[in-house]
């Protein structure tokens, strides 16, 4: 039988019918939720509406999408952080309260309880014993207290530190409130109280 050459190919499958950018966000929200290690593929197909095969076609496997989502929260995270300190015209409080509040609105975003800081939450059971985690979660709070850095360094030219103040030491302790807010936050102690330690630890840094 002689195939006519001319004629157009088949196109086989079916195309796309999801947004990798929502279904990343849902097995987010899942890994979220649950935790790397308690969340099974089966809940992430069940959450993002697509099948094993389809997952593994976009995102590889179960590890490569949670490096993913890690990823994409830091970025998410880290353009909160940076638009709070950038505005040059706020006070060095006022810019730091904006940070603060931009994370509890996430830490307290989601139905259910306070989930806290997903890289906090997740990554940090899991960096003990996967490097590739380990390495993600250390590249993010490296490039969260280079910010705060940053944003002390400029407050000290502008007075509103003193000339002796540590810019690299106050961006730990800056980053550290973080941290303790979102953990505090998974642990049930409202939203108030957590605004309250963000308050005193500004006045802290502030000196």
């Amino acid at each position: 039988m002689v195939q006519n050459e001319d004629a157009e190919p088949r196109r086989r499958g079916r195309p796309r019918a999801y947004d990798p950018q929502a279904a990343l966000q849902q097995a987010a929200e899942r890994f979220w939720r649950s935790g790397y290690s308690s969340t099974s593929l089966d809940e992430i197909s069940a959450a993002t509406g697509m099948n094993r095969p389809s997952l593994y076609a976009a995102f590889g496997d179960k590890h490569a999408l949670y490096l993913k989502a890690l990823e994409r929260y830091w970025q998410f995270s880290l353009v909160a952080v940076r638009e709070a300190l950038a505005d040059g015209e706020q006070t060095l409080d006022a810019a730091l309260m904006r940070v603060y509040d931009g994370q509890l609105a996430i830490y307290f975003s989601g139905d259910g309880p306070p989930r806290g800081c997903f890289a906090i939450g997740t990554a940090t059971t899991e960096a003990v014993e996967d490097a590739e985690i380990r390495s993600a979660l250390a590249d993010g709070l490296r490039a969260l207290d280079a910010d705060f850095e940053a944003r002390f360094r400029m407050a000290r030219e502008r007075g509103e530190l003193r000339d002796d103040a540590d810019p690299a030491a106050l961006a730990v302790l800056a980053s550290a409130t973080l941290h303790t807010i979102a953990i505090r936050a998974r642990a049930g102690v409202p939203r108030g109280e957590l605004r309250e330690i963000a308050l005193k630890a500004v006045r802290v840094i502030r000196g």
